[in-house]
């Protein structure tokens, strides 16, 4: 059988607040699973995303400290426009998350943005850039 990735695991410090932060990306996680030290979301794909509390992995891996200095992993959100990118951007500052890139227009064609979720971890935001724009420089 040839490996495939099944599953992506975030190891969070506050279980509630992420998952607060990744319910309003629209993952679908359990009620129930703010106060459990592991939790998982089934993507419509079949991809899973998994948490862990950082208690959980040094109950197995005892030396494990957190990571210092910069992303290692981030996650990356499809929009269905750019206005959504703008939308989404502005609610999840709005709810107290912080911001690390504000929405641009990405010489790539995409408008873009990062927001940090609550263990610091950036997630992208992108969609295509809309070509009746005329901030759009790739149409």
């Amino acid at each position: 059988m040839t490996p495939r990735l099944d599953a992506v695991g975030l190891v969070v410090a506050d279980m509630a607040a992420s998952l607060a932060f990744y319910r309003r990306l629209g993952l679908d996680v359990p009620a129930g699973a703010d106060s459990a030290p592991h939790a998982e979301a089934t993507l419509p794909g079949g991809l899973r995303v998994l948490w862990d509390t950082e208690e959980t992995i040094r109950s197995f891996d005892p030396g494990w400290t957190r990571p210092e200095g910069g992303d290692r992993v981030g996650l990356a959100f499809l929009c269905d426009g750019p206005a959504e990118v703008d939308r989404l951007y502005e609610e999840l500052v709005t709810a107290g998350h912080r911001g690390h890139l504000k929405p641009w227009d990405a010489f790539w064609g995409q408008r873009y943005a990062v927001v940090l979720d609550p263990d610091g971890t950036g997630v992208s935001l992108f969609a295509a850039a809309d070509p009746a724009d005329p901030a759009d420089s790739s149409a």
